[in-house]
This record gives C-alpha cells, sequence and structure tokens, in this order.
C-alpha cells in the first residue's frame, strides 16, 4: 500500500508520530474527551480525531479503551496519589485532618475538579471505568496509606475513611445537596475530619 508521495506503508502498522509531542496530545485530547463525554460515549476514532491523529496510533501507544482511560486518570488524578506522600510526615494523631484537608483541596481547586468530576462519573455508571479507577486507587493511594498504621485492619480502616470523604464529595459536588453544596470548605474540614481520624486511628 503506497500513499501520495510513494511510500510505502503496512496495513495495520501505525504512522509514524511527527513529534514527540504526539503522545503528550493523544492523552491530553483523551482527558478532555473523558471529562467531557464520560467514558461510555468516548471512542478511540474520537480521540483521534480530536487529536489529529490516525486510530491506530492511539493504539499503538495507549492499547485499549480501558488502558487510555486509565492513562488519563494518572494524569488527571496525580494530586490525588500523591497523598501517601503529602501525610506521609507528622503524628497519626493528625492524619484525619492532613487526609481530608488534602482531598477537599482537590474539589475545591477548579482546575483538578472538572477531570476528577468526571473520572467519578464514568466509574459509577461504567463497570469497566470503575474496574479502572479501583484497581488505581486501591493500588496508589489505599495500600500506601493503610502502610502508616499499626493495625490489623488497616485496609478496612482506610477504605472507610475514603468512603466517608468520597460520599461527602459526591453529595457536595455531584449531587449538589444543600446546605452542604454551599458550605464554607473550612467548616467541612473541621466536622468531618475528625470521623475520619476515627476510622484511621480509633479504636
Amino acid at each position: 500500500m503506497s500513499d501520495a508521495g510513494g511510500t510505502t506503508r503496512r496495513r495495520g502498522r501505525p504512522p509514524r508520530a511527527e513529534s514527540g509531542d504526539t503522545r503528550d496530545r493523544i492523552l491530553d485530547t483523551a482527558r478532555e474527551e473523558f471529562s467531557e463525554r464520560g467514558f461510555e460515549k468516548t471512542s478511540v476514532r474520537g480521540i483521534a480525531k480530536a487529536a489529529g491523529v490516525d486510530a491506530a496510533l492511539v493504539h499503538h501507544y495507549f492499547g485499549t479503551k480501558e488502558q487510555i482511560f486509565e492513562a488519563a486518570i494518572e494524569v488527571a488524578f496525580a494530586p490525588a496519589l500523591e497523598a501517601p506522600t503529602a501525610i506521609g510526615d507528622g503524628p497519626l494523631d493528625r492524619v484525619g485532618e492532613q487526609l481530608t484537608r488534602f482531598i477537599f483541596g482537590i474539589w475545591e481547586n477548579p482546575t483538578t475538579r472538572k477531570p476528577v468530576l468526571a473520572i467519578v462519573r464514568s466509574a459509577v455508571n461504567n463497570d469497566a471505568a470503575a474496574t479502572v479507577f479501583r484497581r488505581l486507587i486501591a493500588t496508589q493511594v489505599m495500600q500506601r496509606v493503610a502502610a502508616r498504621l499499626d493495625a490489623p485492619d488497616a485496609e478496612l480502616r482506610v477504605e472507610l475513611a475514603a468512603a466517608q470523604l468520597v460520599g461527602c464529595a459526591m453529595l457536595r459536588y455531584v449531587i449538589r445537596v444543600e446546605p452542604l453544596a454551599s458550605a464554607d470548605p473550612e467548616r467541612i474540614v473541621a466536622r468531618l475530619a475528625p470521623v475520619v481520624q476515627g476510622h484511621l486511628t480509633g479504636p
């Protein structure tokens, strides 16, 4: 098979990237597509078209749509994945406040809120997206936070703390239940942090 310039290219082989920025452009586009359309309505062809590349190149760099979604999560959720490092220092009796303040800081930041909302919505509505989200959060965040706790049920404690934070975030930012949706973030942190602390280090 030859193109207009006479160059022979084997069928199915991804076209050569025009620059080293092509992979990053595809990933940025994928993140925007997932943010705007959600997991189910986003396609590899749609990502390729929006990025101005061939769909074969998207598969070449990232594989399946699930793998592209996971790569997009890692970028968009990077601040959240730094949580174990952010709470790695300091006394354990303040870890609940540190974790609560860190997570709500991500939700309150307009730059990170939109992609995080899209990721959560995709995970709620699609089993494949939920599996990717669960695997990433479980291995990158929960297990590393649990490693700090000197308790036989450390993983359960961290999951209960995460459920508290995610549930509150869903009501505030996704469902927008009042008065929670309009409450001052500092007031929420002050009320929620002791509960999270109890899950992590309480009896």
